[in-house]
């Protein structure tokens, strides 16, 4: 069924905006929702979509819950399929000759693991708000060591106001 609305002085929007992440520690779950959801007010869209997108291959986007106990859960799945010390011809700065930067730290298992995650998550904007699930939050998953970390926010849609 397709439905078609008449405009009503609404407008299709974008807004950008990034959240900045020092992070601390490999497979640091870092709950960015309460600054994902000030990006979303901001735009001022009140219907539509919000993509949170990492700029790193060795992060990731999910929406999950927030339990401590389901955290380390996950965590602990995430290293039995990429453990740190899994040998990654990747990590062999030997034989390896692409996107080798002086002093870089062997990273093969934070890449493998991101492989099995995703980069950005799409989530509907219902009414101004981010339309979460009661126990869903978006995380950036730190999949390699510390490091500035950056998160890009797209939100496009609806809105009623003037910018």
């Amino acid at each position: 069924m397709a439905f078609v609305r008449e405009n009503q002085g609404l407008a299709l929007k974008t807004y950008h905006d990034v959240i900045h992440v020092r992070t601390q520690a490999c497979l640091q779950f870092i709950d960015v929702t309460d600054p994902v959801g000030d990006i979303v007010r901001e735009s001022g869209i009140r219907y539509g979509l919000v993509n949170i997108q990492t700029r790193h291959t060795t992060t990731a986007i999910v929406v999950n819950e927030n339990e401590p106990l389901l955290l380390e859960d996950m965590k602990r799945v995430l290293e039995k399929l990429a453990p740190h010390d899994g040998g990654y011809q990747h990590d062999d700065f030997q034989i390896r000759t692409v996107n080798l930067l002086p002093g870089e730290d062997p990273n093969g298992h934070a890449h493998c693991k991101a492989m099995l995650l995703g980069t950005s998550e799409t989530l509907n904007i219902v009414d101004g708000t981010i339309h979460l699930g009661r126990w869903q939050r978006i995380f950036l998953i730190e999949l390699d060591r510390a490091k500035d970390r950056t998160v890009s926010v797209m939100v496009m849609g609806e809105s009623t106001t003037g910018w």
